[in-house]
């Protein structure tokens, strides 16, 4: 029974560790610009927020929902950080500033949106199970958050040294991101 819990909360953390990590690399290329501390708790606060609310959402609604989803929402999510991630690298060519991942309003709402909708499947394919929702949502919460943090912190110290070709990338990063999930 100890065993079995025990494995549970491993297998959570794992997942939340997992779904995290794209929310890491988003945030290592919003701290590359020159952000200040208050935005990066309010964006990673953001972030975390969203990783609850949308493996809610899915567990809520999971068994209504096929495999396909997964498919639609990494595959949309995927397109939106190549041309994000290109719009970067190429802004970052010009002697004009640009306009990376955003720091307020409903750009980044969007970005953050984007980042967090993978935890949304997850959610769907937990709601098949009898895991206890609240642990499984907090932990998704608290990891995502954490990890955009550590990402914007990161990319933060990264730009201070290399100025301008932290921006290019910061674009790279989200290009490649978006690749990976278009073709995977």
């Amino acid at each position: 029974m100890l065993v079995e819990q025990v494995s549970v909360i491993i297998s959570i953390c794992m997942m939340a560790f997992a779904l995290s990590m794209d929310a890491f690399s988003v945030s290592l290329s919003i701290g590359m610009q020159n952000i200040r501390l208050k935005r990066i708790a309010v964006i990673g606060f953001l972030i975390g927020v969203l990783h609850v609310v949308l493996p809610f959402v899915g567990i809520v609604i999971g068994h209504y929902v096929s495999e396909k989803v997964t498919f639609i929402t990494e595959l949309t999510g995927g397109f939106i950080l190549i041309v994000i991630g290109a719009h970067m690298f190429f802004s970052a060519l010009q002697a004009k500033s640009y306009e990376a991942p955003p720091q307020q309003g409903w750009k980044l709402l969007i970005v953050a949106f984007f980042v967090s909708i993978d935890s949304f499947p997850a959610g769907l394919s937990i709601g098949f199970a009898s895991f206890d929702t609240f642990l499984i949502i907090t932990s998704f919460g608290i990891c995502s958050m954490a990890m955009s943090w550590l990402g914007m912190l990161i990319g933060k110290k990264v730009h201070a040294r290399t100025g301008k070709y932290s921006e290019m990338l910061g674009g790279v990063i989200l290009h490649l991101i978006g690749l990976i999930l278009v073709f995977h």
